[in-house]
């Protein structure tokens, strides 16, 4: 079971970019005015960030890492782990994380490596970082997140352009001998059907059928190179094995939900989580949202909600617990103790 516990991970920063360019789901007009309006009230998404052709992931990263690293004042000497989490990288091969360290201007020194996740990846991608600190042979760390999810949806798809939002985010992590970290991850293979891109890898290369929309139902056609989504079978699942991965984690971790301070959810759409909130019954003022400005941004939205909306909370002592769950199936909770995140102000490039 991959249920377990971690010394000697502490996050120092995060930081977060996003695409300048906006679209309103109010302007959406390849549906009626008063599904627009219910599309808002229960997926919570009023706007999403799109990224210009030509932007990447890795670019958003940058520039969150790059800021991060400033105002930490760490000496880029320092670094020595680099680790990537997106379903959009720059290229097939070579890894994203590798471009990054020279971009950057790590040592070569620098370890670096891709880990290819949505909605779980930040938590995944925690739980790399911290199993690899907690040796000791790593001192400090930065964990990039995000995704440019525009680039395989489509306008014409209405169960998918209104939720997701491009982001990419850095978190800078160190070795801290007093500090205590848990994890509990899943996955489910057998549900992959409900988030894929069909084709466009070696399983199913692109060829000439790739590129003919097929209408799925009114208002969904799409291709096999966009994004498939079965939003039913995704929202089952989520309010099925989310709650029961968090609860396992605070009985496995010794926590009781009272003493946490945050719980940041992966931000699928306001109806799914706000189910995920109700079973666990925690309080409102505990759960944040960054849904309505930026939508569903993959890996990227754990570490967005807290920098656009926890940013004047990260300076003192706090405890949180952090869950992600969709692509895959996979799903992943995390229990920490933090003080003093430094969370630079959100980036628009």
């Amino acid at each position: 079971m991959a249920l377990f516990s971690v010394n000697g991970m502490r996050i120092k920063g995060i930081a977060a970019a996003v695409p300048k360019a906006m679209e309103s789901n109010r302007d959406y007009e390849r549906i009626s005015e008063a599904e627009r309006n219910l599309l808002i009230r229960t997926t919570g998404i009023t706007t999403r960030h799109i990224a210009s052709p030509g932007m990447t992931t890795a670019d958003f990263c940058q520039h969150a890492a790059e800021k991060l690293i400033e105002e930490l004042k760490w000496q880029k000497s320092e670094i020595d782990l680099v680790i990537f989490v997106s379903q959009s990288p720059d290229h097939f091969l070579p890894a994203s994380s590798i471009l990054l360290q020279h971009k950057l201007g790590l040592p070569k020194t620098t370890a670096a490596f891709d880990i290819s996740l949505g909605c779980s990846g930040y938590v995944y991608g925690l739980s790399v970082v911290s199993s690899l600190i907690s040796t000791g042979g790593f001192r400090k760390a930065l964990l990039m997140t995000g995704d440019i999810s525009s680039h395989s949806i489509t306008p014409e798809d209405k169960s998918t352009w209104p939720l997701f939002g491009d982001a990419g985010t850095a978190t800078a992590i160190e070795f801290d001998s007093g500090s205590k970290s848990f994890f509990n991850l899943q996955s489910d293979g057998s549900g992959a059907n409900a988030i894929i891109i069909p084709d466009g890898g070696l399983r199913n290369p692109i060829n000439e059928k790739t590129f003919i929309k097929e209408e799925v139902e009114k208002g969904i056609v799409r291709h096999r190179r966009n994004l498939w989504l079965n939003g039913l079978d995704v929202f089952n699942f989520s309010v099925r094995e989310a709650p029961s991965n968090i609860k396992t984690l605070m009985e496995f971790s010794n926590v009781n939900q009272e003493s946490i301070d945050f719980f940041v959810f992966h931000q699928a759409n306001l109806l799914m989580n706000e189910t995920i909130r109700k079973k666990l019954k925690v309080p409102s003022e505990k759960v944040p949202y960054s849904l309505a400005e930026f939508g569903n941004t993959s890996s990227a939205s754990i570490p967005l909600t807290i920098v656009s909306q926890l940013k004047s909370q990260t300076s003192t002592p706090k405890k949180w617990l952090f869950s992600g769950f969709g692509v895959g199936l996979s799903w992943a909770s995390a229990y920490l103790e933090t003080e003093n995140i430094l969370c630079p102000d959100v980036l628009y490039i």
